[in-house]
């Protein structure tokens, strides 16, 4: 499992004060104008690099944010030119790609595991991987983006808030599915992570026609080929 009795930690007890940004993240990458490149494509993702003036007028963030259009872009026109492939498809496939894409740049922040008096932790990239397949072995559902932060940002040893895209069919209520894939997310983090979960977001970005239905039938138990031992 790619996880941690105590990444980057001191080792006095959690319940101590929370350590500063630069040591909780010092393995990530940072610009040349200080800011963390995962705080610009966090702002980038979320819409929000209009509301910070710094975002808009530094040249260093701007370009970050440029590379990550641009790979989006690139990904969405490859899936495009792909005879044959569903729009909602295309989405999914684009989420995992910029997902992997910054997963591989960081693993993500660690995630607590277990009681708060324990300290043992997994990371973002593996936790995410193990909801998505879990997510994907629902009937009608395929996981796109995945995200998994601290409920509360000033306490990273608490419970977590999961948000995660879904494609989805019809042949449920929408209300129905996403209460179906937080019942799974719950089910997962407890069972198979051991993570606490505060909160889970499921946000549906598209519509599966027939054809990609009887893919999925075919495609058999995404979850089971994965493994649910917290492998990661």
């Amino acid at each position: 499992m790619a996880m941690s009795a105590n990444p980057d930690r001191p080792e006095e007890s959690r319940s101590q004060e929370i350590q500063p940004e630069e040591s909780r993240y010092e393995e990530e990458e940072r610009l040349a104008c200080g800011r963390l490149l995962s705080d610009v494509w966090d702002a980038w993702d979320a819409g929000r690099t209009a509301d910070d003036p710094h975002l808009t007028a530094c040249p260093h963030c701007s370009a970050a944010s440029a590379e990550l259009t641009g790979l989006g872009d690139a990904v969405r026109r490859t899936c495009a030119e792909e005879p044959g492939v569903p729009e909602a498809t295309a989405a999914a496939v684009t989420a995992r790609v910029m997902d992997l894409v910054r997963l591989e740049l960081r693993p993500g922040r660690p995630l607590p595991l277990g009681e708060p008096e324990e300290d043992h932790w997994i990371v973002e990239a593996a936790a995410a991987r193990l909801l998505r397949a879990a997510v994907d072995a629902l009937p009608g559902v395929r996981a796109g983006s995945c995200r998994i932060a601290p409920l509360d940002p000033a306490d990273p040893t608490g419970p977590v808030h999961v948000r995660v895209e879904v494609v989805a069919s019809l042949d449920r209520s929408l209300p129905d599915l996403a209460d179906a894939v937080r019942a799974r997310i719950a089910e997962v983090t407890d069972r198979d992570i051991g993570i606490r979960l505060g909160a889970a977001d499921v946000l549906v970005v598209d519509i599966l026609d027939d054809e990609e239905e009887d893919e999925e039938d075919e495609d058999g138990d995404a979850y089971g080929r994965h493994g649910t031992g917290g492998a990661a």
